[in-house]
């Protein structure tokens, strides 16, 4: 049954069949492939020690397993993301997203797609290596679902990738329109800066505008 939300001129301008891959960076690929190796090769050698010793480590050798086997699976993780980290399938009509160990799906009438930006460390990451390059990011995220999800120019096989990723979601977005249902959970509704939008457009300075909006923020919390 179609959403009234759905806009069936914009839908119909999309595929109607086929499944899109796109492939997760093929440098990260081989980096991860390299480190857990390095990694298992490391583990494995200190869970022998610990148990061929005279007195057993069992604890510390269980951790070393452990770490093994958390290798072994981010090791075997890089092979599935090379084939996909993010496909759109026109056939079952869902985005589907390679996360950690796990595959989400979301549905294109529960999908939004929006221009994203890097976290706290990523931002702290990129001004350490002062490499120049520009990361872009694209969040897609189920509407009805608190956890959004993000990827990159960093994440993908090529930049090309990226862009052809991010028209056909903004194109999946707006024909099925999601968003607009009153279930929807809204991005960006920060308390503080939806209140200082509403004013900066007046004639206030910005002490002033930050005083309004830190007394009402106050006033929230004490409703």
């Amino acid at each position: 049954m179609a959403s009234e939300f759905e806009n069936s001129e914009l839908i119909a301008k999309l595929p109607q069949e086929g499944v899109h891959c796109f492939a997760a960076n093929e440098k990260q690929v081989k980096t991860r492939r390299i480190v857990t190796i390095i990694l298992m090769a490391l583990f494995a050698a200190a869970a022998a020690a610990f148990l061929i010793m005279k007195e057993k480590q069992l604890v510390i050798a269980g951790f070393a397993c452990a770490g093994f086997i958390i290798s072994l699976l981010v090791f075997i993780q890089s092979f599935l993301i090379e084939k996909y980290r993010v496909a759109v399938d026109y056939n079952e009509k869902k985005i589907v997203l390679r996360y950690r160990f796990s595959l989400i799906e979301i549905p294109f009438d529960s999908f939004d797609a929006r221009e994203g930006e890097a976290d706290r460390a990523e931002e702290m990451l990129d001004n350490a290596t002062n490499s120049g390059a520009v990361t872009e990011y694209l969040v897609l995220d189920n509407v009805f679902d608190e956890a959004c999800y993000q990827t990159s120019t960093k994440d993908l096989a090529s930049k090309e990738d990226f862009y052809k990723l991010r028209e056909e979601a903004f194109a999946i977005a707006d024909a099925y329109g999601a968003r607009n249902s009153e279930d929807a959970i809204k991005p960006n509704t920060d308390g503080r800066a939806s209140t200082k939008a509403k004013i900066a457009s007046s004639d206030l300075g910005e002490d002033d505008i930050d005083k309004i909006v830190d007394e009402a923020m106050e006033e929230d919390k004490k409703d």
